[in-house]
């Protein structure tokens, strides 16, 4: 069975991520931004990848020329909530930088490549947001 949109997340939560987590031969998590103009929690499932002490996602929309809402909404409100699995925690998001981004890059096509097809196709380097717990 594939997930996707607000199916994969009530699963995910209902079942504290048995299913959901694995999804399309890679991982997913799910983070929780407030809405920029709403203020209101949204929920995101993305694609992850454990990174030092941190997670890593990818905002790539796909390649479209402009960011997914997860991210416009985590750069007016970079506190959010994680969660993997059963584990939800509080977390602060921050776009790598340029000097983190280039060893990150290719942690997250390894699992998930088409990500590189995706940045072919838009002149914005998509960014990769670092989650850190707090």
């Amino acid at each position: 069975m594939t997930l996707y949109g607000q199916e994969h997340i009530d699963r995910y939560v209902a079942t504290d991520g048995a299913e959901g987590h694995e999804w399309e031969g890679t991982t997913a998590l799910l983070l929780t931004t407030t809405g920029k103009r709403t203020g209101e929690p949204r929920v995101a499932p993305l694609i992850y990848q454990r990174h030092a002490d941190a997670y890593l996602v990818v905002a790539s929309k796909g390649g479209a020329d402009e960011p997914p809402a997860w991210y416009v909404n985590l750069q007016a409100h970079p506190e959010v909530e994680v969660q993997v699995l059963g584990d939800r925690f509080q977390a602060r998001a921050r776009t790598a930088t340029a000097e983190e981004r280039p060893a990150m890059w290719p942690v997250m096509t390894a699992v998930w490549p088409s990500y590189d097809d995706y940045q072919r196709k838009t002149a914005r380097e998509i960014p990769i947001v670092v989650l850190e717990p707090v």
